[in-house]
């Protein structure tokens, strides 16, 4: 559980620390659209911070991290989160220096799509450690009805 709590709290610095550099930079840098740099912010929150708040409620009831696939789902979550964050963090550079570089495009495009797919894989290796917990729960309990 204190791992869970720990990396919520982590995403959350990281995802304040990421709306102040965005909306500092953005008036520092005196830019008048928005980047992808206010993507960060969000995405950090709600994927990271949220997500295991999430994660640690199910916890409690259902002592997920006892899974053997939960150390497995842990490192490809946050493998995707980081990376999809980062990649949205150099997108944002691009943005305000109006790059148009065709293959670094490509580049940042593929990595960020490395990103979301390990999240994917992330979130759908939880879904079924979630669904093999509530099993198991469901099975002991009725075991002690019948």
């Amino acid at each position: 559980m204190k791992k869970i709590v720990n990396t919520a709290l982590i995403y959350a610095v990281i995802a304040m620390l990421c709306g102040v550099i965005y909306r500092e930079g953005s008036k520092f840098l005196e830019l008048t659209e928005p980047t992808t740099w206010s993507l960060t912010h969000s995405h950090f929150f709600v994927l990271g911070m949220l997500f295991f708040l999430i994660v640690l409620a199910l916890e409690k009831e259902f002592q997920i991290t006892k899974n053997k696939k939960f150390s497995t789902f842990y490192i490809i979550y946050n493998m995707g989160l980081i990376l999809t964050g980062i990649m949205l963090w150099i997108r944002g550079v691009f943005d305000i220096t109006k790059s148009t570089n065709i293959t670094y495009d490509k580049i940042i495009s593929g990595i960020s799509g490395i990103g979301h797919i390990l999240l994917g894989i992330g979130i759908v290796l939880f879904l079924i450690i979630l669904k093999n917990k509530t099993k198991e729960k469901v099975d002991k309990n009725e075991s002690y009805e019948n």
